[in-house]
C-alpha cells in the first residue's frame, strides 16, 4: 500500500505558509509506516518540538490503473474518509532551508492518522464534501472539497502519469486553512458532513 500527499491543494493553506499557489499538482509520499492505527494514541516524537496537523480528505484506490484519462479517474476509487497529516514544522523549515527533502518531517512513524472511509456513492456532489477538524472540543480547521485547486480526478490521474496506483493505495487530497501546532493532551475529532470519523489522543 502506497501512500501519496498532495499538497498546496487550496489556495489559501498555500498563502498561509507564504508558498505560491502550484500551476500543477505537487505530491510526495509516506511509508505505509506512517499510518496510525486506529483507536491508538498519536505519540509526540521526541526529535520535534513543533508539530503540526494538517487535516484531508482520503481517497482509497479500488483499481490498478496508469496513464489514468482524467474523464476515467472516477472509476479508480471508490471510499472517500479522513485523515490528518502531521509535520515537523521544524523539520520542514531546515529541510527547506538547505533545500533538502522533506521525507523526515513528512514520513515519520504516526505520521498519518486515518479514519473510517464512506463509500462514494453517498455523496450527491463530490465538489461539494464539507469537513472539519475539532481539537479539545473547538473547531480547528474547516474545509470543503470545493475549494481544492485540482479536484479528486485531476489528483488520480495526474498521479497516475508518473506512479501506478494499486488497489488499497490512498490519496491525502490536501489541506485547507487553519493548520497549526499539536500539543501533548490534544484530543483530535475529524468529521465529513458533520460525521464523526477519526478521533484519538496525543500522548
Amino acid at each position: 500500500m502506497k501512500i501519496i500527499c498532495i499538497g498546496r491543494n487550496y489556495i489559501e493553506h498555500a498563502r498561509e505558509l507564504n508558498n505560491p499557489v502550484p500551476e500543477k499538482p505537487v505530491f510526495f509520499m509516506k511509508p505505509d509506516t506512517a499510518i496510525l492505527q486506529k483507536h491508538n494514541p498519536f505519540f509526540y516524537p521526541e526529535f520535534s518540538k513543533d508539530i503540526h496537523y494538517e487535516t484531508e480528505l482520503v481517497l482509497k484506490i479500488c483499481r490498478n490503473g496508469r496513464h489514468i484519462p482524467e474523464k476515467f479517474a472516477h472509476k479508480y476509487y471508490d471510499k472517500i474518509g479522513i485523515g490528518i497529516d502531521f509535520t515537523a514544522r521544524d523539520l520542514q523549515a531546515e529541510c527547506k532551508k538547505k533545500g533538502l527533502p522533506w521525507e523526515i518531517a513528512k514520513a515519520f512513524d504516526q505520521s498519518a492518522p486515518l479514519g473510517d472511509f464512506l463509500p462514494k456513492n453517498n455523496f450527491p456532489d463530490l465538489k461539494n464534501i464539507n469537513f472539519s477538524l475539532k481539537i479539545n472540543g473547538d473547531t480547528r480547521q474547516e474545509g470543503n472539497s470545493k475549494d481544492m485547486i485540482f479536484n479528486f480526478d485531476q489528483v488520480v490521474s495526474y498521479i497516475s502519469q508518473f506512479i501506478t496506483l494499486k488497489i488499497g493505495d490512498i490519496i491525502f487530497t490536501g489541506t485547507p486553512e487553519g493548520v497549526g501546532p499539536a500539543a501533548i493532551n490534544d484530543h483530535f475529532e475529524a468529521f465529513i458532513e458533520g460525521e464523526k470519523l477519526l478521533d484519538f489522543n496525543v500522548k
